[in-house]
């Protein structure tokens, strides 16, 4: 079996809750795509990451049955497993930090992949969602505090893959933030926090806790 960390990325403040992500930090065990996309399979994670270079911060990211050029939280949960400047993907350089127990990525919403952001009217609403049948990517979100930018949220990959809803979803985070035009402290799925901050150029930032499960 190919050796991998579990982190959870977008803990809530004390700990609980964030989204699993496994990391192979040597990816060179499995170069193949097929392989590496077997394996993420296998594990079940909403992604999997392979570290190609972790100097330079390489990195290739799979969902159990596909390949990402970009994802948020498999980015916040690599910047902190590595400590590096930088994260190279598919879609671009992504610029990280690391700010007492949060993990910052800076990348762009239009590198993540097509989802629908289908605002409800509390958040209860959005609490009391079933999951849909598969077909669209549906981000589910209510404003709990419009002025405080507090934002309830929960992410529904509908890919058909075992994955029905996910725990906390960077990328869509980063789209709706580009959307709304400011800074939100979003409680995404069971209680995961994101945080995160439009910069200048249609840049956003994007944070989190991270803990390494094992």
């Amino acid at each position: 079996m190919t050796d991998y960390d579990v982190l959870r990325v977008f803990c809530g403040p004390r700990g609980e809750y964030g989204n699993e992500l496994g990391v192979v930090r040597d990816g060179s065990v499995l170069p193949e795509r097929d392989d590496r996309q077997a394996l993420a399979a296998k594990l079940g994670f909403s992604e999997t990451v392979f570290v190609d270079d972790p100097e330079r911060g390489v990195i290739d990211i799979y969902t159990p049955s596909a390949r990402l050029p970009f994802a948020g939280y498999p980015c916040v949960g690599v910047a902190w497993l590595l400590d590096v400047p930088e994260l190279v993907t598919p879609a671009g350089v992504v610029g990280t930090r690391l700010d007492g127990e949060f993990t910052w990525i800076e990348a762009r919403a239009e590198w993540a992949g097509p989802r629908t952001l289908r605002r409800y009217a509390t958040a209860a609403e959005v609490d009391a969602l079933p999951v849909p049948e598969p077909g669209e990517w549906l981000y589910a979100w209510a404003w709990e505090d419009e002025a405080a930018g507090r934002v309830r949220a929960r992410g529904f990959p509908g890919r058909g893959d075992g994955v029905e809803e996910d725990e906390a979803t960077g990328a869509a985070a980063l789209q709706l933030t580009a959307q709304l035009g400011r800074a939100l402290n979003i409680v995404q799925g069971q209680g995961s926090q994101l945080l995160t901050a439009p910069q200048p150029e249609g840049w956003t930032e994007l944070g989190g806790r991270v803990l390494l499960e094992n």
